[in-house]
């Protein structure tokens, strides 16, 4: 994508914007449901575009679910007659072709010459892409993260991205790295591959090739695993990043308490025995996140 940034100076005292694209889920604690309140909480407006509108997430038995790719271009329209440029963007799941499109389209109308980009690439987990995201939307999710300066695969997605095969049992450092350079050559500076079994702890690799000093940083930063997989966490970590990132605090940092605060957010979940489909209880610790 050519031009994707306009050159307009955003004001030094006013308060930073991100708009994020996703769906918005009416109970499960995920999606635009967690992005807002915990942006908000980092002092960032969050303006949120919607993708669908759930009753409830998928893993329930049954929701009532609403495509909204037909109102996106009517919505953001509207967005575009107040002029409106954005500090950050943050993508989460996209459902078919054209709301890629749609999101390639708002990239380019609403960004600003420093305006962040982040691309939460979802397309899969455990070493499957999911049922909607054949050959073609994959590829399509991969022009799409070539666009982002931050992209937050998880393995099964950064191997979708890299084009590696996916195997079972501990990454190594090496591959992570290899991994997260196939994904950087495309365009984005910045890769966090997410949620990395590594035995008794979950890893998060960060890789920095924006340092504005020729080099490049990169960490595999282990976190002791509590309790079982939740819904919702990963939409937690995204929305860190993407507030942290323009409020420029260090990406590994940003990693760092991301990690921590899902895992205090779980620990309190087991303690008021919250089922795992209603994910996490983060309402009780929110208070512990700081600018």
């Amino acid at each position: 994508m050519e031009n994707k940034r306009l050159s307009q100076k955003p004001g030094s005292s006013r308060q930073k914007k991100v708009a994020v694209i996703n769906d918005m889920t009416g109970f499960g604690r995920c999606a635009l449901a967690v992005a807002l309140p915990v942006i908000s909480k980092l002092k960032v407006q969050c303006c949120p575009v919607p993708t669908a509108i759930l009753s409830n997430h998928t893993a329930y038995p049954s929701c009532y679910f609403d495509d909204y790719t037909e109102h996106m271009e009517a919505y953001i329209g509207e967005w575009k007659k107040l002029d409106l440029t954005f500090d950050g963007i943050g993508t989460g799941f996209l459902g078919s072709r054209r709301q890629i499109a749609i999101v390639k389209e708002f990239i380019q109308n609403f960004c600003r010459e420093d305006t962040i980009v982040m691309v939460d690439p979802i397309m899969g987990d455990n070493g499957k892409a999911y049922a909607t995201y054949t050959k073609d939307m994959c590829a399509e999710m991969k022009l799409l993260a070539a666009c982002g300066d931050i992209v937050t695969p998880n393995v099964t997605e950064g191997c979708i991205l890299a084009d590696m095969p996916y195997h079972e049992g501990t990454w190594k450092e090496g591959e992570l790295l290899f991994m997260a350079e196939r994904i950087a050559e495309t365009g984005p500076g910045k890769v966090v591959i997410t949620g990395i079994p590594q035995g008794s702890y979950i890893g998060n690799f960060c890789y920095d090739k924006t340092d504005g000093k020729g080099s490049t940083k990169y960490v595999l930063k282990r976190t002791k695993q509590v309790g079982a997989s939740r819904c919702g966490t990963g939409d937690i970590f995204s929305s860190i990043i993407l507030a942290d990132a323009v409020n420029k605090v260090e990406l590994e940092q940003s990693v760092k308490r991301a990690a921590d605060f899902i895992k205090d957010c779980i620990r309190e979940s087991i303690r008021m025995e919250v089922p795992l489909t209603d994910g996490v209880c983060f309402e009780e610790v929110l208070h512990r996140l700081k600018v």
